[in-house]
């Protein structure tokens, strides 16, 4: 993981990856830092996504969980041994969950339906057009609205 003397202000309400400027903008104030976000717009985008993908929900998660593994986890800026040790326990707990999900796809139990597809990819882009140390941050903020999610499908 990459380490950064700036601290980042938290970050991915998934996804201010979803950020678009509106009437909307709220101002979070976090301490000494400040940022202005849609929570609002970021919440109606997710929730239309989980809408429409209910049936492929363990290959969405499964991407979203690859998604994390691969740009988030793995970038994520801190100096600081505490986080990294937590975000190294969070990467080892979404790791634990992709491999299940491997193994439902690979009995054929996960299937990934073309809109689920493409509305990761969608994410993923949203993703890519943010610089990454931004998009990394915004995107260890949202992980609570993937847990809630995951939560929800018990």
């Amino acid at each position: 993981m990459k380490s950064s003397c700036l601290p980042l202000c938290l970050s991915l309400a998934v996804f201010s990856l979803f950020w678009t400027p509106s009437a909307g903008l709220k101002t979070l104030n976090l301490g000494s830092c400040m940022i202005t976000t849609n929570l609002e717009e970021m919440q109606n985008e997710f929730s239309q996504i989980r809408e429409r993908v209910p049936e492929d929900q363990c290959c969405f998660l499964s991407h979203i969980l690859e998604l994390y593994l691969v740009m988030v986890f793995r970038n994520y800026p801190t100096p600081d041994i505490d986080i990294l040790r937590k975000i190294s326990s969070l990467a080892n707990s979404f790791l634990a969950i992709k491999k299940n999900l491997s193994l439902c796809h690979d009995q054929m139990t996960c299937p990934c339906g073309e809109e689920a597809l493409e509305k990761f990819n969608q994410i993923q882009n949203h993703f890519k057009q943010l610089e990454l140390q931004k998009a990394v941050v915004k995107a260890v903020e949202e992980i609570d609205i993937i847990l809630q999610w995951m939560e929800k499908a018990r």
